[in-house]
């Protein structure tokens, strides 16, 4: 088996955020340390491409796109919304995270790899179809569904993220495709204020599983089996693509759901199993979030190592 990694440390590091702000390079520094681990030296290990813009705009306006780059500051920090904000390396990484996205589908659809990890930042599930938001720049999950029918003619994929934040981008510019399915476990009440159950999408193929504070991996398990799992299934996705978010962790600073690595491990092999059966086991995650980067670390070794099927 092939599992992709696919990075760009040195973009990665360069978006810088204001001091003490959770969603910092630090992040990759300790996911960095945790895949030089003798356990994972058998990952291939890819660098991201930029992607076009063209790409980026599968999901985006080009008028979002020349904004946000006209926005990139020459040098300081510049606030896009209330959490997020730029540094004169946010619009490059940015763009490299939807190139390391969609340089994975073209991996795993072309069949060099099973499936790939793409460890970059920033995360993008907040992203609207032209909002920044919450972190995010550009939706590096969406486009990379976008890319897949696109470029390689699939016909149904499928977002499945399970980071503690509802990603209301990846819902809003999915709400009305019959052929793209958005699932999400998360904590409610919580930042960004979406993702109740009746939020299904003009086509139904919006699927939302909120847990409260407080719950951990009983609840959340009980929530794939019972909501996300059967309707993936009926909808046999030709391609998964997981928002690995992983600030359900019990330690994360963000929340409060009680979520340990075996929790992480566990949905990706119920996923994996999904594609096994309707997508030729083809598989493509993308970092979101996860802010204590102990939690961190150890969720995203866990996720990957299934992704090796370890």
């Amino acid at each position: 088996m092939t599992t992709l990694l696919i990075t760009h440390n040195q973009s990665g590091l360069n978006h810088l955020t204001p001091p003490g702000h959770p969603e910092r390079p630090d992040r990759l520094r300790a996911l960095a340390q945790v895949f030089d681990e003798e356990r994972f030296q058998y990952l291939t290990r890819v660098e991201a491409p930029a992607a076009p813009l063209e790409t980026v705009a599968l999901c985006h306006p080009m008028e979002y796109i020349e904004a946000l780059r006209e926005a990139s500051p020459q040098q300081g920090l510049v606030a896009i919304d209330a959490d997020t904000s730029m540094s004169p390396g946010s619009f490059e990484a940015a763009v490299r995270a939807v190139g390391g996205a969609t340089l994975a589908v073209d991996e795993v659809v072309g069949k060099r790899a099973d499936n790939a990890f793409v460890c970059m930042r920033p995360p993008g599930h907040h992203t609207e179809t032209a909002r920044a938001m919450g972190f995010c720049l550009f939706n590096t999950a969406a486009i990379a569904g976008r890319h897949a029918q696109k470029k390689h003619g699939l016909g149904r994929v499928a977002v499945i993220d399970f980071d503690v934040h509802h990603g209301n981008g990846t819902q809003d510019i999915f709400w009305s495709d019959p052929t793209a399915m958005y699932c999400s476990t998360h904590q409610m009440p919580l930042y960004p204020g979406t993702g109740a159950v009746s939020e299904t999408g003009d086509k139904n193929t919006i699927v939302n599983a909120p847990l409260r504070a407080g719950d951990g991996g009983e609840r959340f398990r009980e929530a794939f089996e019972s909501r996300i799992l059967p309707r993936l299934r009926q909808f046999g996705p030709e391609l998964v693509i997981i928002s690995a978010g992983f600030d359900a962790h019990r330690r994360d600073p963000l929340a409060n759901l009680q979520l340990v690595e075996d929790d992480f491990a566990w949905a990706t092999k119920q996923l994996m199993e999904i594609a096994d059966k309707s997508a030729q086991s083809r598989v493509v995650s993308v970092l979101e979030g996860g802010y204590d980067l102990q939690g961190l670390a150890q969720s995203a070794a866990a996720h990957v190592t299934a992704l090796m099927r370890g």
